[in-house]
């Protein structure tokens, strides 16, 4: 892909922690597509395997340089931050069913590794720091749709190490007057997304021939938003100077039942078969978050940010490249 050299992001130098991951490869792709050189902080592996950032290494200009580390080692961070124009910090422990079993490190990751990120781009005096969240952190809805001032709901440990998380991002803008922003992502989903979610968890089984989705609670609601719109988001808020030391939603103000998803993943891999509860795939009563509706007015208001694919369009791309890929899930086991 040729950069686009007319963009704002233009041969500035960014950081992306979490870089190989879902979300931050495909934020990668799109900023190397604007021209920007990538620092891709990716966590240590005693191997060489790139995952979703090897196509960048035969890149001829060299646009993405690899930095393996580990966001709890503050001294790897503060090198890889030096010299950076903006920070995006997406890397965190993630997935709510392994928080039951290992809380502790999720708040070693998540909080502790942001404090990190947020001291070195302090110390360095980045222009932006971009701080991902979630909308695990409301919980079930109390009001919908769900503002930027929704009480934060701690309903699993992985929910509260992400509070924690962002209130430590924020902490740095009003103590230090770090110029930081919070982007609150609502179900990002798309190629990439790893076995632990609900859509390649249905379409996984789909594609392996399986007559009977294996699922948990069929009840809850969820605002799914196509992978590149929330990356473009990303980009829409680190630009934007009214976000500082606010949080913004991304999502797309839809909601739609897991068991309505289910039926319309179905029609989308052109299978047929039914939908199955699987006690062991349901939350603890008091964890499972039963309804999230983005409020995205502060990200179409302040940042002029709206998403472009639709629901339907997502889950039919989405779709193709699961089956396309087989080799990357194992749709009889259920993944934490």
């Amino acid at each position: 892909m040729t950069p686009n050299q007319s963009t704002p992001w233009a041969d500035r130098t960014v950081l992306v922690t979490g870089a190989e991951g879902f979300i931050g490869s495909t934020l990668v792709d799109l900023l190397v597509a604007r021209g920007a050189r990538v620092r891709a902080f990716v966590h240590y592996k005693p191997y060489a395997e790139k995952g979703h950032l090897a196509h960048h290494l035969a890149d001829p200009d060299g646009r993405v340089e690899m930095w393996a580390g580990d966001v709890r080692d503050a001294g790897r961070v503060s090198d890889a931050v030096a010299g950076c124009d903006t920070v995006f910090h997406l890397a965190a422990l993630i997935g709510i069913p392994y928080s039951y079993a290992s809380p502790g490190a999720y708040v070693q990751t998540n909080v502790t590794g942001t404090q990190n990120v947020a001291e070195a781009c302090r110390r360095h005096g980045v222009r932006r720091l971009v701080h991902t969240s979630t909308s695990e952190v409301y919980g079930t809805a109390l009001t919908a749709p769900i503002s930027e001032e929704h009480p934060l709901q701690p309903q699993s440990p992985y929910s509260a190490s992400k509070i924690g998380s962002d209130m430590m991002a924020l902490s740095f803008h009003h103590a230090f007057e770090l110029p930081v922003a919070v982007v609150r992502p609502f179900n990002t989903y798309g190629p990439r997304q790893s076995a632990r979610a609900v859509i390649p968890t249905i379409l996984a089984q789909l594609h392996a021939g399986s007559r009977e989705v294996r699922l948990g609670s069929l009840t809850p609601t969820r605002d799914f938003t196509y992978v590149t719109d929330t990356a473009e988001g990303f980009l829409a808020v680190a630009e934007c100077d009214r976000a500082l030391g606010q949080v913004v939603n991304l999502g797309t103000g839809r909601e739609i039942s897991v068991g309505d998803l289910a039926g319309a993943l179905i029609a989308a891999s052109g299978r047929d078969a039914k939908v199955v509860v699987d006690p062991s795939r349901l939350r603890p009563s008091g964890s499972e978050v039963q309804r999230l509706l983005s409020d995205n007015s502060r990200a179409r208001e302040w940042a002029g940010w709206r998403p472009r694919v639709s629901l339907e369009e997502g889950l039919r791309r989405t779709s193709a490249w699961i089956e396309a890929h087989p080799g990357l899930f194992a749709p009889d086991r259920y993944t934490v």
